[in-house]
Formats: C-alpha cells, structure tokens, sequence
C-alpha cells in the first residue's frame, strides 16, 4: 500500500518529529511503502487550506497515493466538517484514511462503520439546523415554552 503521511504542528517553536518517528513505525510495521511526508509547521489547524495538506490532496487526486496516515485526527483537521468533507473525497478517490492514535483505519470494516457512523451524525446535524431555519419562530416558541413547562 502506497502511504502518505501528514503531520502537522500549529507553531513554529514546536516540531513533528514524534508524531513522524511513530508513523514511520507504523508503515514499517506494515510493510507500507511511504511515499512522501506531507509536514505543515506552523499551520493552525483550523485552516482548511495549508501548503502542505493542499499537497498532500493534490496527490490523492492524483492517483499517487492509496492511504493517508495521520498521527491523529486533530493534526489533520479541527473541524468535524472538514475532516468529513476530506473523508468524503478520499472514498471517493479510493484513498484510505488511518489515524494512529485513535486506530481508525477506514479499509478496515470497523473503520467503515466508525466513517459511516460520524457521516450519519454530520448529516443529522446538517438537517437539524436546515430544520430550525424552515419551522416557523412562533412554532420554535412554542415548543420551547411546553418545554420550560414540562
């Protein structure tokens, strides 16, 4: 399997070299073929638009790559939307997603159902909020004040 990592740390000071030693580990392990390393240093992670990670999607859609490996999730996004949408566009590419220290590893049939799990919580999510903004404010109150009563 064709693995890249990505590591990322949000301040300059700071440095990835653990989370890289244990990924280069892991691939080792496994017998992966690493690829490339993706780093982004000083990169929050709140930005969905990084050099490094846009690189690392460039290549995904590329067909370069079968699997990203990230030590943790946060490293790869802050958002639980942007680590979906990512996820979403890695399925659809074929690219597998792993998360070291959470032992997610979206090729397994365990990982699949923690994807489709998160998926279907983002999408009831989605369709809570469009839901509040078509209800009617007096019925929201309504509701609201049986409650308060209840």
């Amino acid at each position: 399997m064709r693995i890249a990592i990505y590591a990322r740390v949000s301040t300059k000071d700071q440095n990835c070299e653990l989370q890289l030693r244990d990924l280069r580990t892991f691939c080792a392990a496994r017998s992966f073929t690493l690829v490339r390393e993706f780093v982004d240093v000083g990169e929050s992670g709140a930005k969905e638009s990084r050099p490094q990670l846009n690189e690392l999607m460039a290549a995904a859609r590329k067909r370069q790559i079968d699997a990203v490996l990230v030590w943790r999730f946060d490293r790869f996004a802050r958002s639980t939307k942007h680590l979906l949408l990512a996820l979403e566009e890695f399925r659809s590419l074929g690219v597998e997603f792993i998360s070291y220290q959470e032992n997610v590893d979206t090729s397994t049939p365990l990982g699949q159902a923690l994807f489709s799990i998160v998926a279907a919580v983002a999408q009831l999510e989605r369709d809570l909020i469009m839901a509040n903004k078509t209800v009617p404010p007096t019925i929201l109150m309504t509701k609201e004040i049986s409650l308060r009563l209840s």
